[in-house]
């Protein structure tokens, strides 16, 4: 590999992180809401919507990674050169792989961080709230482009959901509250509200 090679490739790795953030805009509002169904990836997604613990399969995830992956190789490649259809490739794959942990941490594991804070109020209140609203999941980019981003200071829960957010359930109960926990209300019957400050 050449310098030249080198800083293609790299370039590429960028170009794919990039893009990565427009195709995860695209696969969950494009393919996951839009055809309300009639295509397996949205099936997939509402079933997701129906059951924030659900997640579609690994095995189907790989299924649809793998055309969009030789996609981006060749695409980029013809285009560009081989080593930055490789960058880009590594760049999409790393992005894609970043977005299921964060997608996956956001539901089962709550905030660790003030970025992942901000990621779970985007994520969830798109899930309780507004599921036409924040659609990116690792950043608000697209959303703000498109004009699908909405603000959130605080997610209201439905009390029945908390069995789908165990972390929440715990903050709940803890004798010293975290302080993400300002980010949620818990909405009783009746419309009563629960908060713990």
């Amino acid at each position: 590999m050449t310098s030249a090679d080198a800083i293609c490739a790299l370039a590429g790795l960028a170009g794919g992180l990039v893009g990565w953030t427009l195709l995860e805009y695209a696969i969950h509002f494009w393919l996951g809401h839009l055809p309300r169904g009639r295509i397996l990836t949205s099936r997939e997604h509402l079933a997701h919507h129906a059951n924030i613990l659900y997640f579609t399969p690994f095995a189907l995830k790989v299924r649809g990674a793998i055309p969009v992956l030789s996609a981006v190789l060749l695409g980029v490649g013809a285009a560009l050169g081989a080593w930055a259809g490789v960058g880009a490739t590594i760049g999409v794959a790393a992005g894609w792989t970043l977005y299921e942990v964060v997608h996956q941490s956001i539901h089962v594991n709550g905030p660790r961080s003030a970025w992942s804070r901000w990621a779970a109020r985007h994520h969830l209140d798109h899930h309780f709230r507004n599921p036409r609203a924040n659609h990116g999941v690792t950043t608000p980019l697209w959303d703000l482009l498109f004009g699908t981003h909405v603000p959130v200071e605080r997610v209201r829960v439905p009390a029945g959901a908390l069995r789908s957010l165990p972390w929440l359930g715990r903050a709940l109960a803890a004798s010293e509250a975290p302080p993400f926990l300002a980010d949620y209300e818990v909405v009783g019957p009746g419309g009563s509200v629960r908060v713990r400050r």
